[in-house]
């Protein structure tokens, strides 16, 4: 497998697994593998993912070159060492540029 299939499959891994696991298991402020995949999606583009990637070609992740790709798996790996206090603040930001209020602390 190249650097580009690992990354991937580590993104998949990452993304719609482990991640959405350990937040049930820890009570995180998301727990859904979509959410994450916005949070770490929006955070690779700096944006609105679906500003960047297009919405209609799935898996999204799967658009990104391979710089954002790492940059996207670096950031889900830093969300499985640092948990829910990264993760709030990268879901605020996320929220915030949709226009959305983040979640409250007791979510």
């Amino acid at each position: 497998m190249d650097d580009r299939g690992r990354l991937l499959s580590r993104y998949r891994q990452l993304v719609l697994d482990e991640l959405p696991r350990r937040a049930r298991a820890e009570r995180w402020v998301v727990t859904a593998d979509h959410c994450f995949g916005r949070i770490v999606l929006d955070h690779a583009v700096q944006g609105r993912w679906y500003d960047v990637l297009d919405r209609r070609r799935s898996p999204a992740f799967a658009q990104l070159d391979d710089e954002r790709l790492a940059a996207a798996v670096a950031l889900a790996e830093q969300i499985a060492a640092e948990g829910d206090p990264l993760l709030r603040r990268l879901d605020a930001q996320s929220l915030a540029w949709r226009g959305r209020r983040p979640k409250s602390a007791s979510a």
